[in-house]
C-alpha cells in the first residue's frame, strides 16, 4: 500500500510538470495541484492504515516541507537585498516615511474592520463558548496556551518595540528572533539611506554602489524564480497532508464556528476589493493576478514563507513599486494581520465575554475590542506571531479567560489556511493601494 501510494504521488508530480510545461500557466497548475492534493489526502485517510498514512506523509513531506524550506531559505536574502535595492533607486530618503506610514495605516485600519466583521459573525451565528467539550488534545492545548500567556504578559510594549531594532544584523539575517524580519527591514533601510547620502556627496561612488546592489538583486531575483516554479509540486504535497490529517468529526462538531470564520474571511476579501475599486484598481484583474500566491498561503499556512511570492506578485504582476512591495510584504507578515490578528481574536473575545457576565454587543465593548485588536496586531511580532498569540494578547488585555483558545485547537489548521491567505492578501492590498496613492507605480 505504501509503495503504491508513493508511486501514484510521483506520477501526479510528473503530470503537474507536464501540465505546466504545456500551458506555461503557473496559477492554473497551482490550482490543479491544490485540488488533487486535497482529494488524494482525503482518499489516503479513508483507505490507508494509521501507520501507512504516517510513513507516506513522511516521504511526501520531502516535497511539501522541502519546498517550504526553500522559500524560507530565500526570505531573508530577498528582504535584505530587494529593500536595499529599492531604496537606492529612490530620489529622496523622505519617501521611506511616506511609504511606511501608508502601508501601516492600511494594515491597521483593515485589521480593525476585520475585527468588526468577526464580531458581527458571532452575533449572526449565535456563537458562544458555553457548552464546548474539552478532549485530551484540547486540554493539552489549554496548558500550552496558559504557559504562553505568562510569557506574553511579561513582555511590555516598550520591550516589544525595542526588540525590532537589530543589535546584531548578521544574527537577524539567520532568523534568530521572532522579530528578525522587521529587524532586517530596519537594517536594510539604514543601509539604503546611507547609500543615498553617499550618492549626494559622491555621485560616482553612489552609482557604483547602486550598480553593485542591483546586480546582487538580480541574482537573488533569479534564485527566487527558480524556487517559485516549484510551487505546484509544493502545494500538491502540502494539501495531501491537510486532507489526510484533518479530523472530520471535529470539523462537523464545530461547523458553525468554521462557517462563520470563512464568511468573515470572504467578507474581508470583498472589503479589500472595494478599497481597490475605490482607488481605481480593478478587483477582478487584481484577484486573477494574485490567486497563485493566495493558493500557496492557503496551503502552507505561513505568511513569512509567502513573502517571496508576495513580493514577486506585487512587482511583476501588479506593477507596484519595489520599495512599497517589500515594505508591505514584510510588514504584512508580522503586523496588522487581518485574519490571525483581526477576525480570530475578536470572535473569541465576543464568544467568551458572556461567560464572565459581560454583554459583548454594547457600543463601548465593541469599540474597546476593535481598538485593542488593532493595537495588539502591531505587537504580535514581538512574541512570535500567529493567531494563538494574537488571541492570548487580546483576551489577556480584556481580562478574559483563555481556555477557548485551547478548545478550538482541533479545527485550527482548517481555519488557519483561510486566515493566512487573508493576511497575505491584506499585505498585497496595502502595497497596491500605497503605490497608487503615492503615485509610485512602476
Amino acid at each position: 500500500m505504501l509503495f503504491l501510494t508513493l508511486i501514484i504521488f510521483a506520477l501526479i508530480l510528473v503530470l503537474l510538470g507536464y501540465l505546466y510545461k504545456k500551458t506555461q500557466k503557473l496559477g492554473q497548475t497551482v490550482f490543479v495541484g491544490l485540488a488533487l492534493g486535497l482529494a488524494a489526502g482525503a482518499l489516503l485517510q479513508n483507505i490507508g492504515s494509521e501507520e501507512t498514512i504516517k510513513t507516506a506523509l513522511d516521504w511526501i513531506n520531502l516535497v511539501g516541507g522541502g519546498y517550504v524550506r526553500l522559500l524560507q531559505m530565500i526570505v531573508m536574502p530577498l528582504v535584505f537585498v530587494s529593500i536595499l535595492s529599492a531604496i537606492t533607486r529612490l530620489n529622496e530618503a523622505s519617501s521611506l516615511g511616506k511609504i511606511s506610514f501608508s502601508v501601516l495605516s492600511v494594515l491597521l485600519i483593515t485589521t480593525a474592520i476585520a475585527a468588526f466583521i468577526g464580531i458581527i459573525m458571532v452575533q449572526i451565528f449565535g456563537l458562544t463558548a458555553e457548552g464546548l467539550v474539552a478532549g485530551e488534545r484540547e486540554l493539552a492545548a489549554q496548558t500550552r496556551v496558559l504557559g504562553r500567556a505568562d510569557q506574553i504578559n511579561a513582555l511590555s510594549v516598550p520591550a516589544m518595540l525595542l526588540s525590532f531594532i537589530p543589535k546584531n544584523p548578521f544574527a537577524e539575517l539567520t532568523g534568530a528572533n521572532p522579530t528578525s524580519i522587521i529587524s532586517v527591514v530596519i537594517f536594510s533601510a539604514f543601509l539604503g539611506v546611507a547609500a543615498l547620502s553617499l550618492r549626494k556627496e559622491n555621485p560616482e561612488l553612489g552609482d557604483r554602489i547602486a550598480q553593485g546592489v542591483e546586480t546582487l538583486n538580480k541574482l537573488v531575483a533569479r534564485l527566487v524564480r527558480f524556487v517559485i516554479r516549484l510551487t505546484p509540486y509544493g502545494v500538491f504535497a502540502l494539501m495531501i497532508r491537510v486532507g489526510a490529517t484533518s479530523k472530520w468529526a471535529d470539523i462537523l462538531n464545530l461547523g458553525s464556528f468554521i462557517v462563520a470564520s470563512y464568511i468573515a474571511i470572504f467578507l474581508m476579501f470583498v472589503v479589500h476589493g472595494l478599497l481597490l475599486f475605490l482607488s481605481g484598481v480593478s478587483p477582478i484583474q487584481y484577484y486573477k493576478k494574485v490567486m497563485p500566491t493566495l493558493s500557496f498561503a492557503f496551503s502552507s499556512r505561513s505568511s513569512a514563507a509567502t513573502i517571496p511570492l508576495n513580493i514577486e506578485t506585487q512587482t511583476d504582476k501588479l506593477g507596484n513599486n519595489p520599495a512599497v512591495a517589500n515594505f508591505s510584504a514584510t510588514f504584512g507578515a508580522t503586523i496588522g494581520q487581518n485574519g490571525c490578528a483581526g477576525i480570530y481574536p475578536a470572535m473569541l473575545a465576543v464568544m467568551i465575554a458572556p461567560t464572565v457576565g459581560i454583554d459583548p454587543f454594547t457600543v463601548s465593548y465593541i469599540a474597546t475590542l476593535v481598538l485593542v485588536v488593532a493595537i495588539s496586531s502591531f505587537g504580535i511580532a514581538g512574541v512570535g506571531g500567529g493567531a494563538t498569540f494574537a488571541a492570548i494578547v487580546v483576551l489577556s488585555t480584556l481580562g478574559l479567560p483563555l481556555e477557548l483558545v485551547g478548545l478550538l485547537i482541533s479545527i485550527e489548521p482548517l481555519i488557519d489556511m483561510g486566515r493566512t491567505a487573508l493576511n497575505v492578501n491584506g499585505a498585497m492590498t496595502a502595497g497596491t493601494l500605497s503605490s497608487k496613492w503615492l503615485k509610485l507605480k512602476e
